[in-house]
């Protein structure tokens, strides 16, 4: 199966499942409709009932991974799907494919417009759809000795991080810049580590990609496009959409005279890949990305992305089929399982809140479920018992994000409940006109930036959303993206230093329990108080939308617990 770590050895092969119980014969709905594989979850302690619930269905169990709690079973059409759903032994069941993508802005995200590869377009604000990703108007969007403090402010590019300014993290990295025992995995759509700005912090022996690139999917469509590689699995340190690459780089970019400086510079950048070249993801892809995190003792993990093809999964939503319920509930049971194993093993876990400018305390509507395939989206009313995953998962740090000014950016999603932490993700909207340099400057792969067609033959950029960086010779990129995907990764980075200060000796270097990293992120970000009045209006080109922030200044709906802050992360006493 697709994900699986060369070298690692299965928990859970088709011959010990096998040896459950005996193989079923298929049954005639089953059998005359196309073999597809499934992930079957199962409640706990009920392995061997659900491989028996898979014969009785007519399908066979390959394999699985009872850490998870789940089996991998081959079985045909709704009628398997449906006949498993019966089962008390099975709490859900998704198809084994790709079913999500990041929360981003800045590049075309899977056919977005956006406002930075044309800094000069015009923009309107239409009203703001459920959340998750972009939506609102046309965006784009190994174990070491510890690293001397730095000033950062000598790299070459310094001057354009408003970001880290406002973080204070150019004076944090006068006292430290982490140290790279601390292992921080990016579980993104890959990492350029051959980037002279990410190279130096870049673990490519630990690093792994869990999946293979699909260049069309299952209507025929174009997904990925073209493989670059024979057998279509890129290498662990290539990056073909650029978005892993500029998370990566806001993490860890040294100080090393090129570019820009990362919030933790000093620290080892892991690429766990779970995201296709288009942006989506597997399901599979991204449970076996959190479990190798935590097996290899990674301290943090960035999850910029989120998981569906439901933007919102509903338990028991009445306008959702049967088997549209069960994947629903196979996203939030498998990736609550997930999630639960690496944080027990001691990572902590971040994520980007979203980018559908939405209260996920009070949605109302998705309309854009089911994702995948394209096409597939439709209309259906929901209500605060439908989760984003993971942003709204248990034991995640979700962060929403801010522009320039410090006010909550237009895009951002947000909620009293959801909201744990801000920080700045960029907003080129926050100001007069449009302008990308408000977004969040970070390193990207020059070869997805000419596949993208920013590059002119001769390698100059064709607009002010991409930068070059000659300084010590040979040239490298960086580009202007604004997100909650880029919001997260700030705090990430915040996380790392904290780790590098407090964390033990463990398992592949440091190690500091999730439970005290969040309890000192917390208590270290700058509180920040709802705007006045409550009811925010954004205005756009004459035209408005209001958001309304609930909650104290100690905690709030925009905010969360506050800014993150480098500065006092590296200062605080316990």
């Amino acid at each position: 199966m697709r994900g699986l770590v060369a070298g690692l050895t299965a928990l859970t092969t088709a011959a010990a499942i096998a040896a459950c119980a005996p193989a079923g014969a298929p049954t005639a709905a089953t059998a005359a409709a196309p073999m597809a594989s499934y992930l079957v979850f199962y409640a706990g302690g009920h392995q061997r009932d659900a491989r028996s619930a898979v014969d009785r269905a007519g399908g066979k169990a390959v394999g699985g991974d009872p850490r998870l709690g789940y089996l991998i079973a081959e079985g045909g059409g709704d009628a398997f799907v449906g006949a498993l759903g019966d089962d008390p032994a099975v709490v859900g069941v998704s198809t084994d494919r790709a079913i999500g993508y990041a929360s981003s802005t800045g590049a075309s995200w899977r056919g977005f417009p956006s406002a930075l590869s044309d800094p000069g377009a015009a923009l309107t604000a239409p009203a703001a759809s459920a959340g998750g990703a972009s939506r609102l108007g046309p965006r784009a969007f190994p174990d070491g000795p510890s690293i001397a403090a730095g000033d950062s402010s000598g790299e070459p590019l310094a001057s354009r991080q408003w970001d880290m300014r406002m973080i204070g993290a150019d004076k944090a990295h006068a006292k430290t810049n982490g140290t790279r025992k601390v292992l921080v995995g990016i579980i993104d759509t890959g990492v350029d580590g051959t980037h002279p700005d990410i190279a130096p912090n870049f673990d490519r022996a630990l690093s792994r990609n869990f999946v293979t690139d699909r260049p069309k999917d299952g209507n025929g469509d174009t997904l990925d496009g073209p493989c670059e590689v024979s057998g279509c699995k890129d290498p662990a340190d290539r990056d073909d959409d650029g978005h892993g690459t500029h998370v990566a780089s806001t993490i860890g970019s040294p100080i090393n005279g090129i570019g820009v400086a990362g919030v933790a510079p000093g620290v080892s950048l892991v690429n766990i890949r779970a995201g296709q070249d288009s942006g989506y993801f597997f399901l599979k892809a991204s449970l076996d990305a959190l479990t190798y995190a935590g097996d290899i003792g990674v301290d943090v993990v960035n999850m910029s992305y989120y998981v569906d093809p439901w933007l919102f999964n509903c338990a028991h939503n009445k306008a959702d089929s049967k088997k549209e319920q069960l994947e629903q509930r196979a996203v939030v049971t498998g990736m609550q399982r997930a999630l639960d194993y690496a944080r027990k093993k001691g990572v902590t876990l971040i994520s980007a809140l979203g980018n559908g400018a939405t209260d996920l305390g009070k949605p109302k509507l998705d309309k854009d479920s089911p994702g995948y395939p394209r096409g597939d989206e439709k209309i259906r009313k929901v209500d605060n018992s439908c989760l984003n995953v993971p942003a709204e998962s248990k034991g995640v740090i979700s962060i929403s994000s801010v522009g320039p000014s410090g006010r909550k950016a237009i895009y951002s999603d947000y909620g009293t409940e959801q909201t744990d932490l801000a920080a700045p993700g960029g907003d080129t909207l926050d100001g007069k006109g449009t302008s990308a340099t408000r977004g969040i400057l970070a390193a990207a792969p020059e070869s997805a930036l000419r596949a993208a067609g920013k590059l002119d033959g001769s390698g100059k950029p064709k607009s002010a959303e991409v930068v070059r960086d000659c300084s010590k010779g040979a040239c490298s990129y960086y580009q202007y993206m604004e997100g909650t995907s880029m919001a997260a990764p700030h705090a990430t980075g915040v996380a790392a230093l904290l780790v590098s200060r407090f964390g033990k000796p463990g398992k592949g270097g440091l190690q500091l329990d999730p439970a005290e990293t969040q309890r000192l992120l917390y208590g270290t970000a700058r509180h920040k108080a709802c705007p006045r009045p409550r009811a925010y209006v954004y205005k756009v080109y004459g035209e408005s939308e209001t958001q309304t922030c609930e909650g104290g200044e100690s905690k709030n709906g925009f905010y969360g617990h506050g800014v993150v802050d480098a500065l006092r992360a590296v200062t605080v006493k316990r």
